[in-house]
Formats: C-alpha cells, sequence, structure tokens
C-alpha cells in the first residue's frame, strides 16, 4: 500500500507519487504558531490536518519525524518597530517569555483536546539564535545579502538572476513584483522592495534582542525556519507544510534561503492546508465573525446555540480536504455531531452482531478503498464517505437485512479501529467508553423497565413522558418484537 500515496506538491502544482530521499524513512516540517494570543481557529484545522498525515504514513509503516516549530522570538508588525509578542508584553506588563509560556501551554492543551499527537521535536526560535546568525554570516559571505544600517536583508534580485527563480512556489514572477511596488523604492534601508530581513537591528524600544557581529537585534521571521528544519531534517527533507497564507513570503524566502545557503532546494514535497471561514464570511474579531476552539469546547459564544465537543469539532473539520476551503457553522457542526453518534453506536454494535458462513458482503475491497482514499492526497472527506458505507452494512446486519461472515466481521473491525482511531484520530467520548457505557446502558434499561411497567398499567402518561424526554437529548426508543431497545438519533 506504501507504494500508492500520492501527493499534491504545491511546488509542481500536480499529485506526485510519494517517494521519500531515504527508504522508508519521512522528515516533515509544518509550520508552528507565533505564540502571542490564543490559537486561532484557522490554524487548529491546519494542526490537525496535518496530524492526520503524519498518523496515516507511521501507520503505513513509515518511520517519522514531526518536526513543529514554535516562533517566541516575533515578528514586526505591518509599518511598526514592534513584534506581536513584544506588543502583548507591553499591553498586559508583562515579560515577554510570560507570553510565550503563556499561550504555548494553551496552544498544547488545545491541540491535546482535539487529540493531535504531539510532533517528535517541537524547537524554539529562541533556542536557535546562534544557528541563525550563523546561516545569515553564510548568506551574507556569499554575497547574496547586504548589510544596511545594522540589519542584513537578503539579495532577492541577485538570487533570482543567479540561483533560482524568486517566486516558483508561490507563482509570482519577480518583473511583476517589482513593477507593483516601484513607488516604495528609496523609502527604507532596502535596496529592493522585495527584499526580506534575515536579521533586523533592534530599536531602543524593542525588548526582544540578541548580539550579533552586526549589533544588537533579533533574527528575521523566515530565517527560524531554515535554520531548524535544517538542524532537525537536514539540507533536504521530504515534506514542508503550513497553512495556504504562508506560501508568501514565508515558505517562498524559506526556499531562497535554503538553497543559497546549502545549494540545493530544501523540499520535495511542499503542502499548504487551506483557510476556515465561519458562516461564510472570513473570520474577523472586528465584525464579531469569530470563534475560539475553547468558546466552541465550552459554549460560551454568541454564534453556537450549544457547545461541542473537541472530538465532534475535529470529525466536522475532516469531512473537507486539507486543500479545500472549510465553513463552519452551527448546521455543520449538528451533521458532524450526528454523523459521530451514528458512527460510534456502529463500531459499538459491531463486536456484537451474528455472522454467517455464507457472506456475500466484500470486506476486503470496502478496505481496500479506506486506503485508496487516503493514499489519494489524504482524502480524509472520500475515506469518512467509505466508513459509512461500512455503517450502512453494520445496520443492515444488525436488522437482518445482510450477513457476514466471522472472518469478515474480524477484518471490519480492525480496518474500523485503524481508520476511525489511529489514522483519523477520533476517539469515544465519556459516555462510550466501556465502564460508562455500562452505566450508561443500566440507566437507560431502568427507564425503560419503568416506561414498560407503566405501559402495563395503562399509565400511558408517564409512558410517553420517558419517551419524549428521552427523545429531547437524542435517544430514541424503538419498541418491537424483543422487546424496546434505544439508539442515538
Amino acid at each position: 500500500m506504501q507504494t500508492d500515496l500520492k501527493i499534491y506538491n504545491s511546488l509542481t502544482g500536480q499529485k506526485e507519487k510519494f517517494e521519500p530521499l531515504i527508504p522508508k524513512h519521512v522528515g516533515m516540517y509544518v509550520c508552528g504558531p507565533t505564540v502571542y494570543s490564543n490559537v486561532h481557529l484557522g490554524n487548529v484545522r491546519t494542526f490537525i490536518s496535518f496530524d492526520v498525515i503524519y498518523r496515516y504514513l507511521k501507520f503505513l509503516g513509515y518511520k517519522v519525524r514531526y518536526v513543529r516549530n514554535i516562533t517566541d522570538a516575533g515578528h514586526l508588525e505591518d509599518h511598526t518597530d514592534e513584534d506581536k509578542i513584544s506588543k502583548k508584553a507591553r499591553l498586559e506588563k508583562l515579560e515577554p517569555m510570560e507570553i510565550v509560556q503563556q499561550y504555548t501551554i494553551d496552544f498544547h492543551k488545545v491541540l491535546e483536546l482535539v487529540n493531535n499527537l504531539p510532533p517528535d521535536i517541537e524547537p524554539t526560535a529562541t533556542g536557535h539564535i546562534i544557528e541563525q546568525i550563523e546561516t545569515t554570516k553564510d548568506i551574507l559571505n556569499k554575497g547574496y545579502a547586504y548589510e544596511s544600517n545594522g540589519s542584513i536583508y537578503f539579495d532577492v534580485i541577485k538570487y533570482n538572476n543567479e540561483i533560482d527563480k524568486y517566486g516558483k512556489l508561490s507563482g509570482r514572477n519577480i518583473e511583476e513584483m517589482i513593477a507593483n511596488t516601484r513607488e516604495l523604492e528609496g523609502q527604507d534601508e532596502k535596496r529592493n522592495p522585495q527584499d526580506f530581513a534575515l536579521w533586523k537591528k533592534a530599536s531602543p524600544q524593542h525588548i526582544m534582542r540578541w548580539p550579533s557581529p552586526w549589533g544588537e537585534g533579533f533574527p528575521g521571521w523566515h530565517m527560524e525556519c531554515t535554520v531548524m528544519s535544517t538542524k532537525y531534517l537536514g539540507e533536504q527533507f521530504d515534506i514542508h507544510g503550513g497553512g495556504m497564507d504562508l506560501k508568501f513570503p514565508h515558505h517562498e524566502c524559506e526556499i531562497a534561503q535554503g538553497k543559497t545557503a546549502n545549494g540545493v532546494d530544501p523540499v520535495k514535497y511542499w503542502m499548504h492546508a487551506n483557510m476556515l471561514t465561519l458562516n461564510g464570511k472570513k473570520m474577523s474579531k472586528s465584525t464579531g465573525n469569530h470563534l475560539l476552539p475553547r468558546e466552541i469546547f465550552s459554549g460560551e459564544n454568541n454564534l453556537l446555540s450549544k457547545a461541542y465537543s473537541p472530538v465532534v469539532v475535529r470529525f466536522f473539520m475532516l469531512q473537507a480536504h486539507y486543500r479545500n476551503m472549510l465553513d463552519l457553522s452551527e448546521d455543520a457542526l449538528q451533521a458532524a455531531e450526528k454523523g459521530y453518534k451514528k458512527l460510534m453506536e456502529a463500531i459499538n454494535v459491531l463486536p456484537d452482531l451474528p455472522v454467517s458462513s455464507e457472506s456475500p458482503v466484500d470486506v476486503d475491497n470496502l478496505i481496500a478503498q479506506f486506503y485508496a482514499a487516503m493514499n489519494d492526497d489524504f482524502n480524509t472527506p472520500v475515506l469518512i464517505a467509505r466508513i459509512f458505507d461500512a455503517v450502512r452494512l453494520i445496520n443492515s446486519i444488525k436488522d437482518g437485512k445482510a450477513s457476514i461472515s466471522q472472518a469478515g466481521k474480524e477484518k471490519l473491525q480492525k480496518a474500523l479501529h485503524q481508520f476511525v482511531f489511529e489514522v483519523l484520530g477520533l476517539h469515544q467520548t465519556r459516555n462510550q467508553e466501556s465502564g460508562a457505557q455500562q452505566a450508561f446502558d443500566k440507566t437507560i434499561q431502568l427507564l425503560i423497565e419503568i416506561r414498560n411497567k407503566a405501559r402495563a398499567e395503562k399509565n400511558w402518561a408517564l409512558s410517553d413522558q420517558i419517551r419524549d424526554e428521552l427523545a429531547k437529548y437524542g435517544i430514541q426508543l424503538k419498541d418491537g418484537k424483543e422487546g424496546t431497545t434505544y439508539s442515538f438519533k
């Protein structure tokens, strides 16, 4: 199955057969958060997408080294000389590293709630200042950067003319970029508006600063990822991921830095996750069209009628392909919650299904479709659709409309466990876990017994009350020849 995997490469604009640089080993780097505020819901979607990619590569038997950085040095606000972390520290009258610690912990807790696996290495920008200075010196010595007023800038025009095309990842043309920004030339210390900082001189009021050969300053935003990916994955590695918004300029600049410093293209497969919108519009704090992950989990918000569990939010996010836009709405979350309950109910029913010596069900073909979906650029919505084919099969067997052999049942149980829990990273909520489930079952059975007694005594009011109250909580009673059973709506 490993050789069938295809990945959409943002660099070439097409799906390519996945062939790692070192057989059976995968190096994957994903741009992490800038920890100056609570993690954004759109970022959570990106990290869930790459968590599933990480899980599936491991599931296929690859030895994966997953590196995801923490940007704790900040990068400059537009048109100001203040980075986001320093600005937040000043506003809250805290040390910058208190801000970093607070929001790094929040980031980890939120990803833990949505059941993301931690990366293998999580380096920080501030932990690699020396390496960033050394790489800046190297590019400067090679003649592809220049010093200006204590700052070091990458010479984009020289790189484009002598090494490689600048803009090849984002599809931008350097001549058009120059033409569109020509009026800005000479207004700052750069030779060209497209040149970007490898190292910035710190102004007197700038809090986060380090000594360097060019005076006190701080590294450019793009340099940290070049340095950390190279240090832990090598000069060339397999997969670099991040949000679509990072393609330009961040990832474009990483390519330029890496190729200039090491003489090779740093990444074989570039992967980008798309945006998340809210009620059909871009999320924005200023307009109030904005939700934080914890606000969804707690229900403490003005946009949704109730709380939704982290696993339901994860399930919702996996119902769109990572390269497609996804719109979050109340209706979408309700549908995801309903689908999740149906899926868990079917998985819990499966072990107790009757088996038959004659089984027309082609379980092998169904499981092959699970692999086919994920091998097609990690297509989670198609995988979920095929999993629900299995759910319908389980319900048909339960209702006596289909049959399955013992071997087929065991294969299906194993495959569903692998793809639902190991690959998609879903899990059963508390009332679906074995011990709690038994207590829950006993409670419902007790209510059914009370209702049966009421019906025998022709106490229809109590009988109907029990049925209707349970229905409010999504529990549907079914009266049949074998007695009363319940299911989730």
